[in-house]
């Protein structure tokens, strides 16, 4: 199983990025998959994930952010509109077969791509 995450990159204030996760080695369609960050000194929390045609969002980017899978692709993107500085992150794509959510925090994701650095700064 691998996660290939890319698209990230320096945007303005109120910019957009598009990140994607490349699957391989598995059928996406039967897996929850999701995007989580991590911001220097904070903890890595989970930012949106989609399993089933069920969908999650952290508050934080809650109408800022969509999550989509083209199975056809074995692939996930994560759109993000009206980026604030406090979005600046590293992003991680995982995945895990039988994940799931309890409060705000995620479980049981088996496997992890390498980061994608989103900087957002005027």
């Amino acid at each position: 199983v691998q996660l290939q995450a890319s698209g990230g990159g320096l945007v303005q204030p109120g910019g957009s990025l598009r990140l994607s996760c490349a699957a391989s080695g598995f059928t996406l369609d039967y897996y929850v998959i999701g995007w989580f960050r991590q911001a220097p000194g904070k903890e890595r929390e989970g930012v949106s994930c989609i399993s089933n045609g069920n969908t999650y969002y952290a508050d934080s980017v809650k109408g800022r952010f969509t999550i989509s899978r083209d199975n056809a692709k074995n692939t996930v993107y994560l759109q993000m509109n009206s980026l604030k500085p406090e979005d600046t992150a590293v992003y991680y794509c995982a995945t895990g077969k039988n994940a799931y959510r309890y409060g705000s925090r995620w479980y049981g994701m088996d496997y992890w791509g390498k980061g994608t650095q989103v900087t957002v700064s005027s």
